[in-house]
């Protein structure tokens, strides 16, 4: 029995220096959105979350002093999120300071802040002021971090896939030409230098629409299809369009020398109601994709390209929020504000055992006999994207109509936001390629939402930042 001992004493002390670890088990994380008038309080959420269900982690969209106290002491991780308008004052070290002193410092470490995200999606606002001044916040605010002694607060971006410019086959994702080496890979060598998480915001409903919602819909819900799709380049199969989103950004890191830096789901999830012109909405639908994400990402079997690893993911969104723009963006919650499920997706706790491969299929039409779909998908537009002028960050997109197409699945997923023109000032800011040509090819044009104006505007604005021709 001595022998055992110092194992004993070793994982005694991991319990209570790292409480999130007694829970490593799950890797399943919530966006938290406040925009709504009848959400319950902070600390009834907070234990809510802590008893009844698995979820060990959480990210919220602003430092909201009331959310981060009520999560102190229940070992629940806290992501907390820098808006856009403040990522410009904060490139600055006595900025950053002050942000650490008044958003953090009073928390931690009673509350388990493990990560802060640097804004929403920088690449695709196309802001040049933005994009030059996100690396040196993200430095700044690492560096306040550590002469506060707070050494394990990792500071990180969240990412649409627009940041791609190719994604089929995955084997092929590569970022945007010029913004490659100019932008991520300095992001990506902070990233490797500071142990931190390269976080990107896959939304396989965005790749649904009228035409393609028969061939692709089950692919995006982790369902059977016909045949699995193959990379020819690496040999291997696609069974779901998650699996091949996240290998094309995996290739797309590989190709600058970043391929082992940890990848972090910051938003996936899926609407359980819509507008009539949104193919896909549905309750069962909702419930099949999250529930099928849960239990995929707990599986550890990772995707093709990543296999053996669970990904941490935050499911978009914990609440139904009632003050959203549009019906979808009101529904993508797992639970009602009164705490009560809108579906199970196996992360309550008398349903911890996880749920079935194919929870809740749903009743829009399969594609038995259509070619199989692309092992990628369209990129998704990440639900919340905080920008200045914006109300709350935690808006989700409504999806929006796609583009008219020639018939047949996209072969491409992931369309490319065009790199933005560099600042004068700004020398680090590579020029941005001339915007695609129209196309006759088979290729869809996806419409992604570009900013937090464009979302609230409630319409559907298809730049040619955001085609993949």
């Amino acid at each position: 029995m001595a022998s055992l001992f110092p194992l004993t004493a070793a994982v005694f002390f991991l319990s209570v220096a790292c409480p999130h670890l007694s829970r490593a088990a799950y890797t399943i994380g919530i966006n938290y959105g406040t925009i709504a008038d009848n959400l319950p309080p902070p600390s009834k959420v907070a234990t809510f979350l802590k008893t009844k269900t698995t979820i060990d982690r959480v990210k919220i969209f602003h430092a909201s002093p009331d959310i981060l106290r009520a999560f102190a002491g229940t070992g629940i991780a806290v992501t907390v999120s820098v808006g856009n308008e403040d990522i410009v004052s904060l490139s600055k070290l006595p900025a950053a300071k002050s942000w650490v002193s008044a958003n953090i410092l009073p928390f931690y470490p009673k509350t388990l802040i493990n990560r802060i995200a640097m804004g929403n999606e920088i690449l695709a606002t196309s802001d040049k002021t933005l994009i030059a001044n996100l690396l040196p916040a993200m430095k700044a605010l690492h560096s306040a971090l550590q002469l506060a002694n707070v050494t394990n607060v990792q500071v990180t971006t969240p990412n649409s896939l627009g940041i791609l410019a190719s994604s089929y086959p995955p084997s092929n994702g590569s970022f945007r030409s010029g913004f490659d080496r100019t932008i991520f890979a300095p992001i990506l060598k902070f990233h490797r230098q500071t142990n931190s998480s390269f976080m990107v915001n896959p939304y396989p409903f965005f790749a649904i629409n009228a035409e393609n919602v028969n061939s692709l819909l089950n692919y995006s819900l982790f369902k059977p299809i016909p045949s699995n799709t193959f990379d020819a380049a690496t040999g291997k199969n696609y069974t779901n369009m998650f699996d091949a989103q996240m290998d094309a950004v995996y290739s797309a890191m590989k190709k600058v020398g970043y391929e082992d830096v940890e990848i972090v789901v910051g938003e996936t999830g899926w609407p359980s109601v819509g507008d009539p012109n949104q193919p896909g909405v549905s309750m069962a639908n909702a419930e099949s994709y999250n529930s099928n994400l849960v239990r995929h990402v707990n599986s550890g079997k990772g995707t093709p390209l990543m296999p053996n690893r669970k990904f941490e993911t935050y499911i978009f969104a914990l609440f139904n929020e009632n003050k959203k723009p549009s019906t979808s963006e009101r529904n993508y919650g797992l639970f009602k504000p009164d705490l009560t499920p809108v579906y199970d997706v196996g992360i309550l706790r008398n349903s911890a055992e996880g749920p079935s491969p194919t929870t809740a299929p749903s009743p829009s039409p399969s594609s038995p006999s259509a070619p199989g779909p692309s092992p990628t998908s369209a990129p998704s537009p990440s639900p919340s994207s905080p920008s200045a002028p914006g109300p709350s960050p935690t808006s989700a997109p409504s999806p929006s109509p796609p583009s008219p197409s020639p018939p047949g699945p996209s072969p491409t997923s992931a369309p490319s936001a065009s790199p933005p023109s560099p600042s004068p000032s700004s020398p680090s800011i590579p020029s941005a390629p001339s915007p695609p040509a129209p196309s006759t090819s088979s290729v869809k044009k996806w419409c992604v939402p570009r900013s937090k104006e464009l979302i609230l505007g409630g319409s559907c604005f298809l730049f040619a930042y955001f085609l993949l021709i």
